[in-house]
């Protein structure tokens, strides 16, 4: 039998269907390679005795003709989303062992489809980072091996420090991790100003971050809640377009939740793309792109020109004003978010000699640098006599990003084609003593998606010189993944899927 763990979620479906292997068959193999790959950190959290127990479950509703649309799937969770009676800890200390009560609305829907939880995936804590090495649980390697590393040397550094090694981006690290390396058929992940994008680019997947209010927000744990937004990574544009089509929804619990009718997103795979016009925006084109971005980028054009789809070049004239205007933005939502986290409720607590004393000491110890630091740029322009200043002129700018993209849309644009990421991925600990706006320079392409709220899917566009994966991202119009998935799966007949060879 082939190795079940190396199948897409597609043809893992199909052999379900086909009763070639069961769903404990399925969930036993994805069980075996994580363990085997504990050292590349993807999981938090492993869930064995309930993953086999809904495996089981799933193969008698398959018995008596109940399968779901994702019946028998085994899926990684990111440990945002709040599992019921499964830890659920954001990646961070502050959070220490809480169990929550209630399930998050994504997950419901997806066990309700019949897949399959095997554990809790790894993330920068609270989802703020860009390389997954903010987590409490320590960094998630990338799969995919730096150049010229052979095994041997990969091995030792995994036994390590693991300095050298790659990241797989952030915040939704262990999620692209764990698809790229084989360890689920798919995850969940959120996106607050690239995190499902950036990862999926850095480890050679598929992530689309869907419009906002496409997925409900509901028992995830919050970032900026004006900007996340949670999506599917997967290893192919179908195996993710299968997931979004039951991720999706209205939820009334959400009131940022759109109710609008959740179309079969698979079925716009492999449509025609003829006559679509895409935009190429020259704003895009930053100061000290690495060439091979830029060939990478005229590749995917050509791909989809070949395609029968028409590309022209447009203007996105506040684009450089994106990134300023996000990180003032996303800090003062989080700053607003993470006040709950005082040691009073739940979580960890740290004893003081007043109430002010415990929240200080508790908020301390609980949250790492990165959350701080994000605490408090927010805290300062939410403060009197800034927030004029900063905060509300960021929101003005954030209208007027809009406005460029209504404005192309408006002209005829169907889809924006753009670089996923400005580089491939990094090694672990190379920027930990750079200026943090270093690491935050990797959200360029990405965070003009959030701030507008639209739909941006990124996908493998090839690989660099030393043959790691490069992304190229597609922005659509709002509530239009379909166009995306249809376009998606032009480029990746072409490009094909890079996969990581199995050396941990």
């Amino acid at each position: 039998m082939t190795d079940l763990t190396s199948l897409t979620l597609t043809e893992a479906r199909k052999g379900l269907v086909d009763k070639t292997f069961t769903s404990v068959d399925l969930t036993k193999a994805h069980l075996a390679a994580m363990e085997a790959a504990r050292p590349l950190n993807a999981y938090v959290l492993e869930t064995p005795e309930k993953a086999l127990a809904m495996a089981a479950a799933s193969d008698a509703r398959r018995t008596k003709g109940e399968a779901g649309r994702l019946e028998g799937i085994p899926l990684g969770i990111k440990d945002l989303f709040a599992t019921e009676g499964t830890r659920t800890t954001a990646s961070s200390n502050i959070l220490g062992n809480f169990i929550p009560k209630y399930e998050s609305t994504v997950t419901s829907q997806l066990w309700r489809d019949g897949a399959v939880m095997l554990g809790k995936l790894n993330n920068d804590e609270f989802a703020m980072g860009s390389s997954n090495e903010t987590s409490a649980f320590g960094p998630v390697v990338n799969p995919h091996l730096p150049a010229n590393w052979d095994e041997g040397k990969a091995r030792a550094a995994l036994g390590g420090d693991k300095k050298g090694l790659l990241v797989p981006g952030g915040s939704s690290g262990g999620s692209s991790a764990a698809v790229a390396a084989n360890l689920c058929l798919g995850a969940t992940a959120t996106d607050t100003g690239g995190s499902i994008r950036q990862p999926a680019a850095f480890t050679g997947t598929v992530g689309i971050k869907p419009t906002y209010g496409r997925c409900s927000r509901w028992g995830i744990v919050a970032f900026a809640s004006s900007l996340d937004q949670a999506g599917p990574i997967a290893k192919t544009v179908r195996d993710c377009a299968a997931l979004m089509t039951s991720m999706a929804g209205h939820d009334a619990k959400d009131s940022t939740s759109v109710d609008i009718a959740v179309p079969d997103f698979e079925a716009a795979v492999g449509k025609s793309v003829a006559g679509k016009t895409i935009g190429i925006p020259r704003e895009y084109r930053v100061e000290g792109m690495p060439a091979e971005i830029e060939a990478l980028w005229k590749k995917g054009a050509e791909m989809l020109r070949a395609a029968g789809a028409k590309v022209v070049d447009i203007s996105l004239p506040h684009t450089k004003y994106a990134l300023p205007a996000y990180y003032i933005v996303a800090p003062a939502e989080a700053s607003s978010n993470l006040a709950r986290y005082d040691g009073v409720r739940y979580g960890v607590r740290v004893p003081g000699k007043d109430i002010a004393d415990l929240y200080e000491k508790t908020r301390a110890a609980g949250f790492g640098r990165e959350v701080k630091r994000r605490i408090m740029i927010g805290t300062y322009v939410l403060s009197a006599g800034y927030y004029d200043a900063y905060y509300l002129r960021a929101q003005k700018i954030r209208t007027l990003i809009k406005r460029d993209f209504e404005l192309a849309y408006a002209a005829g644009v169907d889809a924006i084609l753009t670089p996923a990421t400005p580089s491939a991925a990094f090694g672990i600990a190379e920027m930990a003593d750079a200026d943090p706006v270093q690491m935050y320079l990797n959200d360029v392409f990405t965070v003009t998606v959030n701030m507008a709220g639209l739909p941006g899917l990124a996908l493998p566009g090839g690989t660099d010189e030393r043959g790691l994966p490069l992304g190229l991202q597609l922005i659509g119009r709002p509530f239009d993944e379909e166009t995306l998935f249809s376009l998606g799966s032009v480029i990746e007949d072409q490009v094909g899927r890079i996969t990581a060879k199995r050396w941990w």
